[in-house]
């Protein structure tokens, strides 16, 4: 029956070795960086990519504009794109009246499905091309958690892959101390070259 020490890194004894010790202050901070290090690292990215999205969202939204257009023409050939909020959107030909310009028309992103005669809402940048509608709060949240979720991720994964290192490169030294002791304590052992 096996019976396991538990520290016995830090206790002094005799078949402790530099490696054993240098593998247990390792395991320490290693903990440290994990419980520590890894969720702040996530929010401190969560925090910017949140701070980020919304300056973009605020920029999407003063440079968009959206409008209320019938849809006059079938769909072409178009492959579905999917916007934002995972619907599958087409491009086909809308229709709409402007205060004091009249009647415009122009090719935009439709939501699959939609016929002819029906009423959407399309969304133009300022330079009057079809583009997908502003980001909103939803999409906001997705991607300050995405960025935080990814970062701490990281971090756990550097330090893993660290720790994984540290262990390879203490097993070989270890193994070579103990290589040392043996060749000094052998022939005690094996009354060889006595």
């Amino acid at each position: 029956m096996r019976t396991r020490v538990r520290g016995w890194r830090w206790r002094r004894s005799p078949l402790r070795r530099r490696s054993d010790v240098v593998e247990a202050w390792t395991l320490l901070v290693v903990a440290v960086l994990i419980l520590v290090g890894a969720p702040l690292a996530g929010a401190t990215a969560a925090w910017w990519a949140h701070d980020e999205a919304r300056s973009v969202a605020a920029e999407q939204q003063a440079e968009r504009h959206r409008v209320r257009a019938e849809v006059v023409g079938e769909r072409g050939d178009s492959l579905p794109s999917v916007q934002a909020d995972g619907r599958h959107a087409y491009r086909a030909t809308v229709r709409w009246t402007e205060p004091g310009q009249g009647t415009r028309t122009a090719t935009a992103r439709v939501p699959g499905g939609t016929r002819p005669g029906e009423a959407v809402d399309v969304w133009f940048d300022s330079r009057g091309r079809s583009v997908t509608p502003p980001m909103d709060g939803t999409a906001i949240w997705q991607h300050t958690l995405t960025m935080g979720t990814c970062a701490a991720g990281g971090v756990v994964l550097v330090v893993l892959l660290g720790h994984s290192a540290v262990r390879r490169v203490a097993l070989r030294r270890r193994l070579a101390e103990w290589e040392r002791e043996w060749a000094r304590t052998e022939p005690e052992w094996t009354h060889r070259g006595v």
